[in-house]
């Protein structure tokens, strides 16, 4: 199974962000990629939604079931759990042995896997279309049929502790993430690690487990997401057929969690097993929280094309290619998420050079673009350069599926993806320039700096 999607390690979903959320550019219709069809959208009487995008270029189907509830939803002494479940979800339901659900996808020639983030959870599989109603049989069989029984929970829970000690204690990196976010956050719930902390994994239960599922498995909380060779009618009658059986059941209330505003900036030391030093400068930013509305994000996330969306963006410009005191620099926005947004700047040095060094560098970037903001023409090579983007992202049937569930999960319309790339469109060097003054703010930073431990 895919590991859970790092957004504790955000790295990864970061770099994902807005980008692998847009869609296809008109203004590219040259390109081998098909228009954007239309997404079809139905809800069943036990409120499953369910979303469909045809697309007719190759005889394969991805079909995925999303449930709105992620790490973010786990309660103190529990964390982990959501993760821990999505393992238990390939061990067996009341028809199929442990290991068998994989297995009789496989068989198909398809593929089947699933992910952990701090705001949903989600399954997958890619297969042939005419393997259509297999999937959703299957899925809908695990989402009321699960069976969670000790033998398998010891398993899968010492599996999911290996991860820990592989991608979080034994890494530098995800230390330095982890640190990070348990330092940024006060109360939010994405201070805690997706994985859990290896002290709740250790005493986690599998009524713990069998409480999760219970809680947040249910129809009504969950999306069925279907792109590729399939006809939207027979989707529907599908889902009716398998999934239309299984009871809504209501759902725990969700109470508000805003995250207190900072007094000041905030700064943790992670010493490890490294040979390198580096930081990474995190800035609340806000979410995006209305599609049409808000600019702001939109604002904050071309800000970061112009930071370092490419070899020439100034940041990597000036501290790898001119000044050469850089090994490397990323700057990245996260903004598509339920809880609040954040704006990341990491860098590390090259040897024998100082991390004050790359600091002082940043802050007069930050000092320049106030300042001075961003010309038209540069501000137009990164809104070319993140569209130009989405025609490779986005032309697997698994990438559009995965693009319209996203969506619905962290609360906007499947296709609001195509609103979201028009607003980008719209953004003004001006708007850049005030988002920069407005949340690049000393004072609201939290520094990581990861360390060798034989450092003095």
């Amino acid at each position: 199974m895919l590991i859970y999607m790092r957004k504790n390690w955000a790295r990864e979903a970061i770099f994902v962000g807005l980008a692998t959320l847009m869609a296809l550019s008109s203004a590219l219709a040259g390109s081998s990629v098909q228009p954007a069809l239309s997404v079809f959208q139905d809800t069943l009487s036990n409120g499953l939604r369910v979303i469909v995008k045809p697309d007719h270029r190759s005889p394969v189907a991805a079909v995925m079931v999303w449930y709105r509830a992620g790490s973010m939803d786990e309660v103190g002494g529990r964390t982990g759990v959501a993760h821990v479940l999505e393992h238990m979800m390939f061990q067996g339901t009341e028809t199929l042995a442990p290991g068998e659900y994989a297995k009789r996808i496989a068989a198909t020639g398809g593929r089947s896997n699933a992910f952990t983030s701090s705001d949903y959870t989600g399954y997958l599989q890619e297969l042939h279309s005419s393997e259509l109603e297999l999937a959703i049989k299957l899925e809908a069989d695990r989402m009321h049929n699960l069976l969670l029984r000790e033998v398998e929970f010891n398993n899968e829970l010492r599996v999911v502790m290996e991860e820990r000690r592989q991608r979080v204690d034994d890494n530098p990196s995800g230390l330095l993430m982890e640190q990070l976010a348990a330092t940024m956050y006060l109360s939010h719930p994405y201070r805690t690690p997706i994985v859990g902390w290896m002290n709740d994994l250790e005493h986690l239960t599998l009524e713990d487990a069998a409480d999760w599922y219970r809680r947040w498995y249910v129809p009504n909380n969950a999306a069925l997401v279907v792109a590729g060779d399939v006809d939207p009618a027979e989707v529907v009658l599908l889902s009716e057929k398998y999934f239309g059986p299984i009871k809504s059941r209501l759902l725990p209330v969700r109470k508000p969690q805003e995250e207190p505003g900072h007094l000041g900036s905030r700064m943790v030391t992670v010493r490890a097993n490294t040979t390198m030093t580096s930081q990474i400068t995190a800035y609340p930013a806000p979410r995006l929280s209305d599609v049409d509305m808000d600019w702001e994000p939109y604002a904050l996330y071309l800000l970061a094309g112009v930071l370092d969306g490419h070899s020439a963006a100034r940041l990597h410009k000036r501290l790898v290619l001119e000044e050469g005191i850089a090994h490397s620099v990323s700057v990245s926005y996260d903004g598509l998420r339920r809880g609040p947004g954040v704006f990341y700047v990491e860098f590390t040095p090259v040897k024998d050079r100082e991390l004050r060094d790359l600091e002082a560098v940043w802050l007069d970037e930050v000092f320049k673009l106030v300042t001075h903001g961003v010309s038209e023409d540069e501000l137009n090579r990164v809104k070319a350069q993140v569209i130009a983007g989405q025609v490779f992202s986005s032309d697997s049937v698994l990438g559009q599926a995965s693009r319209m569930g996203r969506m619905w999960a962290i609360g906007f319309a499947p296709n609001a993806s195509d609103v979201i790339n028009e607003k980008l469109r719209t953004i003004t060097p001006e708007q850049v320039r005030q988002v920069a003054e407005k949340y690049l703010v000393e004072h609201q930073a939290t520094i990581a700096i990861l360390e060798p431990k034989t450092s003095k």
